[in-house]
């Protein structure tokens, strides 16, 4: 399989331990992370998360379409309420465009068709 996937929760051995009672005032406390790198789609990304009674911390990473990754790093508590810290690792790399731009002609259109415009609220049609 191609897909790699990942994936550890404590979180589910919290909730398989609760019964018909719910404690509102019990300590939540849980980890879990996870993470995919699929070669075949390019789908890679990763997620981890810590939770100690009202504090909350974690990151998620992915990879954009444009080659740069997203970081997101963010905790949440009582006193500062959520918090998210977000960068972009690397550079963006827009693919090269490939073919010819003649004047008159509708960008990366395929055919003779019309190209129309609703710039300024006025709509332009250019006949080929």
């Amino acid at each position: 399989m191609l897909c790699k996937v990942l994936f550890i929760a404590a979180v589910v051995a919290i909730v398989a331990g609760e019964h018909s009672h719910h404690d509102y005032h019990s300590h939540p406390s849980y980890k879990f992370e996870y993470g995919v790198k699929d070669p075949h789609t390019g789908d890679h990304k990763s997620q981890w998360e810590h939770r100690d009674g009202d504090v909350v911390k974690g990151a998620y990473t992915l990879d954009e379409a444009d080659g740069t990754k997203r970081v997101v790093e963010y905790s949440s508590d009582k006193h500062n309420g959520f918090q998210a810290h977000v960068k972009r690792v690397g550079h963006a790399d827009h693919p090269a465009v490939y073919g010819h731009h003649e004047a008159g002609h509708s960008y990366g259109g395929h055919g003779h068709g019309h190209a129309s415009s609703y710039a300024n609220g006025n709509l332009h049609q250019h006949h080929h």
